[in-house]
């Protein structure tokens, strides 16, 4: 007996029908793929010299490129986690539009009732590393070749990429959708023809005399630039392609951009040593599902791992976090001044390590098993309260800070950063040489950390209180300390050889002494350059 499907399964069943369909293209998509041999790059010969024209989603970023993680992105960093939530329950029906009616969608969910200048920060601080890891070898290496260049995108907002554009590209000119504001507010609209006016603009000041008059409302390039453009682009096309602007124009289908290398990261044409945000991974639209959905179960799990780090003892803390999640990893490396050479001196030790997050020193003690004492220059009254260990506070007056270090010594250990900021990547900034004008041994402290979902540090006014909950709502965080062989009190002391610039030397040797241990690379750069960078201002 043949049974035929009932009326309200004709739906299910047809819709099945399509995801297959779907998921057999993708496969054979996927095989084609595989089978295709990689394209040979761009003809950067012809490039040398060249004014470039080049879009941004076809050939700067590697394809599928979706518009979504990078309004996620600024949703939840410019405006918090309910709006990236709304966007994220919003998208499916955002699928049902065309590409470019589904970006002003998106656009106006995250960006409505946002300060500008809070989303262009989010644009220079924290969206390069996204776009960054998303960048196509072959497509920046074109740009780099070229003597100019004109970067076009149809569907990310100008506030959103210029700061990438310019900043780590070096591109001269950024052409891209304006969002209309009132007195410093988004309205998330975005309006063609203001990028149009806005466009008009920016060429004029970037080709001068070589743009001419090509008949009413048209424009053009006395020598003619060369177009980097997608085949597929379609109605994406901008008119700037057109011969108006460019002399010959050079087209990249999806399936040859496919094979494109992802832009390793000693070939970022800026190093990528700053960046700010909450978010350690691509927002893509499951993977955000995944993080909403983790959320409840991760402020529950933030609260039990800091009541234990809080309450319990040091020797059964680690092993209850481990229980947790909480993957904690002590490196033998020469280990710390031994007891008997600590009582001699009739001090406690000075540990000096690298600044990762602000449970630095909370690690360093655990790895200790006893108590110390963290002196910062800045903390916030919620994060002395809830830390386990004793805090003190540095004023920035170099000679009372030095004589409050010396007395709190005298009294036990004593844990320093003298980064003075936190650094996300593999780089050391510049160590102040404070801690070596003391005239006791010093005990350098190698650490680093791994998270998966959360940065447990931030630029961001008034949040930097949250950064150990943040922290401690990774799935899996990971901390490794590793105790370096100590330098003598005759080497670090400066009263011994002559004045401030021993200092600095041991300064430098214990820099060189942590990145050799990390595998770190060593900068120059200080506090103030980083909050310059992310933020603005000095930190202060």
């Amino acid at each position: 007996m043949t049974m035929k499907p009932s009326s309200l399964s004709k739906p299910f069943l047809y819709m099945f029908f399509l995801l297959l369909r779907k998921l057999a293209g993708r496969h054979h998509r996927g095989r084609m793929a595989a089978k295709k041999p990689s394209p040979p790059p761009p003809p950067l010969d012809r490039l040398h010299g060249k004014t470039l024209v080049v879009d941004v989603e076809a050939w700067i970023l590697r394809p599928p490129v979706s518009a979504f993680p990078y309004f996620m992105l600024v949703a939840v960093e410019a405006g918090g986690f309910l709006r990236g939530l709304l966007l994220l329950l919003l998208y499916p029906l955002m699928c049902l539009l065309g590409d470019g009616a589904r970006a002003r969608a998106m656009a106006t969910v995250a960006l409505v009732g946002l300060e500008e200048k809070e989303v262009a920060r989010v644009g220079r601080a924290v969206l390069p590393k996204f776009f960054l890891e998303a960048a196509a070898a072959e497509g920046v290496a074109a740009v780099q070749a070229a003597a100019r260049v004109v970067a076009v995108s149809a569907t990310l907002p100008r506030v959103m990429v210029d700061g990438f554009l310019r900043e780590y590209l070096g591109v001269d000119a950024v052409v891209a959708p304006e969002v209309r504001s009132a007195g410093g507010v988004l309205a998330g609209l975005m309006d063609e023809e203001d990028a149009a006016e806005m466009a008009v603009k920016r060429l004029r000041a970037l080709f001068g005399a070589e743009l001419k008059p090509a008949g009413p409302g048209k424009l053009k390039v006395a020598n003619g630039a060369v177009g980097l453009v997608g085949a597929a682009s379609g109605s994406r096309v901008h008119y700037l392609f057109s011969p108006y602007y460019c002399k010959e124009t050079f087209a990249v289908s999806e399936a040859d951009a496919r094979g494109w290398r992802p832009l390793p990261r000693d070939r970022y044409p800026r190093p990528l040593i700053f960046h700010d945000g909450r978010l350690a991974f691509a927002p893509t639209p499951p993977a955000t599902l995944a993080m909403y959905t983790f959320l409840p179960f991760a402020v529950a799990l933030v609260a039990f791992r800091i009541v234990a780090f809080s309450v319990l003892p040091y020797r059964v803390c680690f092993p209850v976090g481990a229980l947790t999640g909480i993957h904690y990893r002590l490196v033998p490396g020469g280990g710390p001044v031994p007891r008997r050479a600590r009582r001699a001196a009739g001090a406690g030790r000075l540990f000096v390590c690298n600044h990762r997050t602000l449970l630095d020193p909370i690690m360093v003690a655990a790895a200790l098993g006893k108590a110390v004492t963290a002196v910062t220059y800045s903390l916030s009254p919620v994060s002395e309260l809830i830390a386990p260990i004793r805090t003190a506070r540095l004023t920035r007056d170099r000679e009372k800070d030095q004589r409050n270090m010396a007395a709190l010594l005298a009294r036990g250990d004593l844990v320093v950063c003298p980064e003075g900021t936190t650094c996300r990547e593999e780089y050391l900034l510049r160590l102040s040489p404070l801690f070596a004008e003391l005239g006791v041994g010093v005990n350098p402290v190698a650490l680093d950390t791994r998270v998966a979902m959360f940065y447990g540090t931030s630029t961001k006014p008034g949040a930097k209180w949250m950064d150990p909950f943040f922290f401690m709502m990774n799935p899996r965080p990971a901390y490794r300390v590793q105790f370096l062989p100590p330098l003598a009190a005759t080497t670090a002391s400066p009263r011994d050889s002559g004045g401030r610039g021993d200092s600095i030397g041991v300064a430098n040797r214990v820099q060189r002494q942590l990145g050799e241990a990390l595998g770190y690379e060593l900068t120059g750069l200080t506090r103030k350059d980083k909050y310059m960078t992310l933020a603005g201002n000095e930190g202060v």
